[in-house]
């Protein structure tokens, strides 16, 4: 099997030329290398904390809405999910794999973190005839404490053959 590892909202997608794991020869002789290109950051627009509880946005996968509970509020602007794209050997499945959660930091020491991450996949995603297959993720930004900020954090992505 051959594993990719992205990082979003890190170096942009153009620094991803140089993969040196994209191209392995660990994979099945005649097999195309998997590669993922992330070109767009998951981004939560606008929030501001109304109070000192903490609170949490969500951006949904599908349908890029945002949400948004406890001491957070939304000022607007508009949220974007994360999205991928894959190339590989057409027709084949893959494994996309989302951690459970990620810390994100602010320059200013704050800290918050990502959880509950979703995509728009079907449940058996296939690389179509091309060996191409583009997806959107989303998650929730939980922030525990009253402390705001623009946080930051790398989401690391598998994605493997079946």
């Amino acid at each position: 099997m051959l594993t990719i590892l992205a990082l979003v909202l890190a170096a942009p997608a153009a620094a991803q030329s140089d993969c040196r794991l994209c191209y392995s020869d660990s994979g099945k002789p005649g097999e195309r290398p998997l590669n993922l290109e992330i070109f767009a950051d998951l981004n939560f627009a606008k929030l501001a904390l109304t109070g000192r509880d903490g609170g949490s946005a969500e951006v949904d996968a599908a349908s890029g809405s945002k949400r948004t509970g406890g001491s957070v509020m939304n000022l607007g602007g508009m949220a974007v999910t994360g999205r991928g794209h894959i190339t590989g050997e057409p027709l084949k499945e893959v494994r996309i794999d989302l951690p459970q959660s990620v810390p994100m930091t602010a320059p200013d020491g704050g800290s918050a973190e990502l959880t509950t991450f979703t995509t728009d996949l079907p449940s058996r995603p296939t690389l179509d005839a091309n060996g191409e297959l583009t997806f959107s993720f989303g998650a929730r930004l939980v922030l525990r404490s009253g402390h705001g900020g623009n946080y930051r954090g790398r989401i690391p992505i598998t994605v493997e053959y079946n």
